[in-house]
């Protein structure tokens, strides 16, 4: 899942049906930053959860987990509520209510978190690294898209096999072509592997999706060394075309399939 935002989405998740603890979602948290902030979006927000606006400073590790915790339970209150991820990047908004400060925030982090009644009003997160060692967390009030269907979970898990084959492929094509290519990118991988590691999954959370968002981790790291260990200065425009085409695609499957396990994992309370 590595990434904060789908950490969160899984562990409070979990919490709120009673699967884990305060304290495991704490623990997942930690593994990003050992100081969280949390902070208002806007004034409105600010106003109605008494959050700082329009920065926070970082609070003592754990004391700004607990106040995303209690943000997500308020909005989470009511029957019928959902609390999901959104991956946005430009050209696929899915998720993303339009026209929102919120919409435009998680665009540019690529991650957030939103949690209420679809249809109706709710609350978003959107993480932003303050350093290196502090997260903060903005919160924004905002309309609750009605979401259009995730991936099923065995289309995602089918997607993701596929995804490590045609990755792996991509890698040899681009790194044939690097410029000074000694590197071996198996090392890189397993260097790029061992960063999300760190970050585990409820033992509540689906089997299939566990091996989803472990398939995903492992195309993430292929694509990522694909593109560091591509000519640094490609030769034409058409060469910067060419690696586009061959990777996006990728990443698109990729995203939507962490999009579908993750929301299953945190599923119905």
């Amino acid at each position: 899942m590595c990434s904060p935002s789908a950490t969160l989405t899984v562990w409070a998740g979990s919490w709120l049906a009673g699967r884990s603890a305060p304290d495991d979602v704490l623990d997942a948290l930690r593994a990003w930053s050992p100081q969280h902030s949390v902070a208002a979006g806007d004034p409105l927000t600010g106003g109605r959860t008494g959050l700082p606006w329009p920065s926070a400073e970082p609070l003592e590790a754990g004391t700004g987990i607990m106040v995303l915790l209690k943000v997500i339970r308020e909005a989470m209150a009511e029957p019928g509520a959902q609390m999901r991820l959104v991956l946005p990047v430009p050209g696929d908004a899915r998720g993303l209510p339009v026209g929102t400060e919120f919409a435009t925030a998680a665009m540019d982090a690529e991650e957030g978190v939103i949690a209420g009644v679809p249809g109706g009003e709710g609350v978003a997160l959107v993480p932003q690294w303050a350093d290196e060692e502090s997260l903060q967390w903005t919160v924004f009030h905002t309309p609750v898209p009605v979401p259009a269907p995730d991936m099923a979970l065995g289309e995602a898990e089918y997607a993701m096999r596929e995804a490590v084959r045609e990755a792996a492929e991509a890698l040899m094509r681009l790194h044939t072509t690097a410029v000074g290519g000694d590197d071996d990118p198996r090392e890189l991988i397993e260097a790029e592997l061992a960063a999300c590691s760190r970050h585990i999954y409820p033992d509540s959370a689906p089997l299939r999706a566990r091996r989803i968002l472990d398939s995903a981790d492992h195309v993430a790291a292929i694509l990522t060394v694909a593109q560091q260990t591509a000519p640094s200065s490609p030769s034409s425009a058409s060469a910067v075309q060419a690696q586009e085409t061959l990777l996006r695609p990728l990443w698109n499957a990729l995203r939507a399939a962490r999009l579908s396990a993750v929301n299953a994992a945190a599923g119905p309370r």
